[in-house]
């Protein structure tokens, strides 16, 4: 196919801008056909050596959301005790998840035991592995956000315990908890930056 043209390339750049870390959601719910949709898309997104090593966990019982909720807070908890003074104080007034209202939850993990691909490419950079599934949830991610919808990365989890909690095989390394929804205010500006906590930094390329 011949390549896009400049009207589509203005409306990518426009959607990678306001591709912003959501953690604010309406309750409304979301299509089921949106979401299988979202899902599709991000099959086809790149993974070393056609590996597709993406694994999804819908999280839909209140049981098991009232749990990740619960270890989101003692996580938080102790990821606040190395902040001091005016630091901490802020810390303690960031939102930092969404999940209570979001209606969509996603585990997304990577299965570190796939056959798929039969491991070209990653024999001297296994890591490859895990970077193919944020691929795969960048790819959902922006999808998502063309539909109006927002997306939030919970990273504050202690992975072990989500694991136990979801039942997911041993050779599954948890990348992202995802939660999905509609946004209740929409910023092409990242919150860490409105809220104070740090300015982003220019981008830069080394030349050697």
């Amino acid at each position: 196919m011949k390549g896009f043209d400049a009207s589509f390339r203005s409306e990518f750049a426009r959607l990678c801008r306001w591709r912003r870390d959501v953690r604010r959601f309406s309750t409304r719910p979301v299509e089921e056909a949106v979401i299988a949709d979202l899902l599709q898309i991000a099959h086809c997104a790149p993974s070393v050596g056609n590996s597709q090593p993406w694994r999804w966990i819908r999280v839909e019982s209140g049981t098991a959301r009232a749990a990740v909720q619960n270890n989101f807070r003692r996580a938080n908890l102790d990821a606040a005790t190395i902040y001091a003074g005016e630091r901490a104080e802020l810390y303690a007034r960031l939102k930092l998840e969404g999940l209570e209202a979001a209606p969509i939850q996603f585990a997304v993990y990577c299965d570190h035991a796939t056959q798929q691909g039969f491991q070209l490419g990653r024999r001297t950079m296994p890591e490859t592995l895990d970077y193919s599934v944020v691929a795969a949830i960048t790819t959902f991610w922006l999808a998502a956000r063309s539909h109006g919808l927002g997306v939030g990365w919970v990273s504050i989890l202690e992975a072990d315990e989500i694991a136990a909690l979801l039942e997911a095989p041993q050779s599954w390394r948890l990348i992202a908890y995802l939660c999905v929804g509609w946004p209740l205010e929409e910023h092409d500006v990242p919150e860490l930056e409105r809220e104070g906590w740090q300015s982003g930094s220019p981008f830069d390329v080394k030349v050697i």
